[in-house]
């Protein structure tokens, strides 16, 4: 007698990740530190954040387990997530816990020459949504389903590219 079972496994599908990437004129060093220690002048805070016009500063806190948080001019804090990892300047990943589950965001920077570095985004952690969550506005409307989190992010990078090739560092 056999142990082999001739009906197929049920594999439900995954969710696949947002992803994105931009290439920056600017060298690998100076565009993670654009990137972390100036978010709070480039990042679109309208309507990339909870309070947006009510937003002071945008904290990072460079090191693993810091969080990325919002102040507000009345003191209240919006935590956006926790750093997971921390490499300067090659990457680092974050909860994001601005989506209705948490999710989670890597970002990558590559060195493609002297001034050059190409930035890329993974959004992951789709699969804990329901079909309902997928849906629901975000920042733009439509949530995941509608591709909104890809315009978003590519918002973002474009920013970046423009802050990071100015060099607007404190």
């Amino acid at each position: 007698m056999s142990d082999w079972n001739p009906a197929p496994a049920v594999v439900p599908l995954r969710r696949p990740p947002v992803r994105q990437a931009t290439v920056v004129r600017s060298d690998l060093a100076r565009t993670f530190d654009t990137f972390v220690r100036t978010i709070g002048l480039w990042w679109p805070l309208k309507p990339f954040s909870a309070g947006q016009d009510r937003v002071r500063e945008v904290v990072f806190e460079q090191r693993k387990g810091g969080r990325v948080y919002e102040r507000w001019h009345d003191g209240t804090v919006v935590v956006w997530g926790d750093l997971l990892a921390w490499d300067p300047p090659d990457r680092f990943v974050l909860t994001w816990n601005q989506t209705p589950v948490a999710t989670e965001v890597e970002i990558a920077f590559t060195a493609l020459g002297p001034e050059l570095t190409r930035v890329t985004v993974e959004h992951r952690g789709w699969e804990n949504f329901t079909d309902e969550q997928l849906g629901e506005d975000c920042a733009l409307p439509g949530g995941y389903r509608s591709g909104a989190y890809a315009t978003g992010w590519a918002r973002v990078l474009d920013r970046l590219v423009a802050a990071a090739e100015r060099n607007e560092t404190r």
